[in-house]
């Protein structure tokens, strides 16, 4: 399935330093003021012009146009962007990896825009260092390039996403789930060594025994402390092939029950490599029905074989087994076999295909061919992604599932379980409490009208929703958050909110990176503490 994957308003201030820079914000003096004020004797480019796809981000649904676009050559160029910001009262600086997000958090009203695809080739290298393996990639790096490069080693990253159009700094900044969470944890939980810019446009390595309050905080931190320019990521021997598989179910109850045997499994051997679950609707739906649940075209969901007590959405339970070419047919269908035994699923809806591991990992870059062919791509996509208790669950498969969003939602309705145990607290990320808790991913494909209306619904939805979960005093956080006020980003963090503000102070006291998550404000020399 599909992974998950306002404007900031600058603050002004009347006072100034000897050593301030004043940004002028009049189109033809950009240029003029920026490179004689800030110095920034770069490597790379800046573009004061041309600033259109800086200004928007794959939800489609904010804008922000920046003062200039920089296309750093290396990390030393970062540095001296965030420096040269530091200098000027009124700016900010924003990375942007592939434009994936949702609610305009990698932007930088009037401020640069760090564009670190411009050099995701800068650095790769897969190391052995006492028998295990690693891939040192650039912050920049696609995690589909990532896979490109390390598969002819034969080794692969453990950890992924579902969309591998990400970043590795855009995913570590967050945190990156996937199928493999429950057994390895999200991406954060996956690499071991980062270089970092931080708000100061100080370079540092840190890891969890060097600097470690930045490797701790930069994971999960929503880019408010450092810029990723590098990165160490764990990998594990690659596979040739998978089982991929599908299972059905008319129950809720009987759909969790069975993800939650799967990933609470001690031994390997007793589980698959990869779980996700999703729901769909109960009908002939194209999108969000029946023919969204087989494989391939030689596929057939038939509505007959459906549970006559089944309501108005079913499930689906996603199974990934990895194995070797040299693997005989015979021994894979027999740990299949093995694993599906007990499970509860409708014995007569089962799909199946082997396919190659990359074909596997890659399978959203269909979609998105797919949907750039249609324009639906380039629309709006007001997703809401959330992690909901397991004591709360089943409860919001009732109210929003079965009744909100019984017609579907155009496009998948991820839902599966993730185990706490498998995150590190230490990290910026917060979640809900409970070992078990589960992700919920609403990613709703909007058609490109030529008005916003329907996309405004979606998000009305969304905030329907939210405000559900709420009143119903679910215990939830919003994964790959986004608020309007720092109240509210107060409540998101809870009893981690003074980590968080501590480590702003110390890595980035002027508030200078990710302005687009509207955390904190820019400050100077003589703003009040946070």
């Amino acid at each position: 399935m599909i992974a998950y994957i306002e404007p900031f308003v600058h603050e002004n201030d009347a006072e100034s330093r000897p050593n301030d820079v004043v940004v002028d914000s009049k189109e033809n003096d950009k240029e003029t003021t920026v490179t004689r004020g800030l110095d920034l004797q770069l490597q790379g480019t800046i573009d004061y012009g041309f600033t259109g796809s800086a200004s928007t981000d794959f939800g489609g649904m904010r804008h922000a146009i920046p003062l200039a676009v920089i296309k750093p050559a290396s990390p030393d160029d970062i540095a001296l962007a965030v420096r040269g910001a530091v200098r000027a009262p009124n700016l900010t600086v924003a990375a942007r990896g592939n434009g994936h997000s949702i609610n305009g958090q990698a932007m930088a009203d009037g401020g640069l825009v760090l564009e670190m695809r411009a050099f995701d080739d800068y650095y790769f290298k897969v190391v052995n260092i006492g028998g295990s393996h690693y891939a040192d990639v650039c912050g920049g790096a696609l995690w589909e390039d990532v896979l490109e490069r390390c598969v002819p080693f034969g080794w692969a990253p453990r950890s992924w996403t579902d969309y591998l159009s990400l970043t590795v700094g855009g995913t570590l900044s967050n945190a990156g789930v996937s199928g493999q969470a429950f057994r390895f944890g999200p991406q954060t939980s996956n690499v071991t060594e980062m270089e970092v810019v931080t708000g100061k446009g100080e370079i540092v390595n840190c890891s969890q025994n060097q600097n470690s309050e930045l490797f701790f905080g930069v994971l999960g931190g929503l880019g408010q402390f450092g810029i990723i320019t590098k990165a160490r990521i764990v990998l594990q021997k690659a596979p040739d092939m998978v089982r991929w598989i599908r299972l059905v179910y008319g129950e809720f109850d009987e759909f969790t029950r069975d993800a939650e045997i799967l990933v609470t499994q001690r031994d390997k051997g007793d589980s698959f490599d990869y779980v996700e679950g999703f729901v769909f609707v109960n009908s002939d739906d194209p999108i969000n029905g029946w023919p969204s649940v087989p494989l391939n075209s030689n596929q057939w969901l038939d509505p007959g074989r459906i549970p006559a007590a089944a309501g108005s959405v079913l499930y689906c339970l996603e199974l990934v087994l990895h194995y070797q070419n040299d693997e005989h047919p015979s021994s894979v269908d027999a740990v299949v076999e093995k694993l599906l035994g007990r499970l509860r699923f409708c014995k007569d809806l089962k799909f199946q295909v082997d396919v190659s591991y990359k074909e596997f990992l890659l399978r959203v870059k269909k979609v998105e061919q797919q949907a750039r062919a249609t324009g639906i791509w380039d629309a709006p996509h007001p997703w809401l992604n959330l992690f909901i208790s397991k004591r709360d669950i089943a409860d919001f498969d009732r109210v929003v599932f079965k009744g909100m969003l019984k017609d579907g939602i155009g496009g998948p309705m991820l839902v599966y379980p993730l185990l706490r145990s498998r995150w590190d607290r230490r990290t910026s990320v917060v979640l809900p409490e409970g070992e078990i808790f589960y992700i919920v991913a609403l990613l709703r494909f909007s058609r490109p009208y030529a008005h916003r209306g329907p996309a405004e619904d979606m998000v009305a939805q969304n905030q329907e929703i939210l405000r559900h979960c709420k009143r119903s005093g679910y215990n939830f956080k919003l994964y790959l958050p986004h608020y309007e006020s720092q109240e509210e980003w107060k409540q998101h963090f809870g009893n981690q909110w003074m980590r968080f503000v501590e480590r702003k102070e110390k890595f980035d006291p002027m508030a200078i990176l990710a302005p687009g998550q509207r955390i904190f404000s820019r400050r100077t020399q003589n703003s009040p503490s946070y």
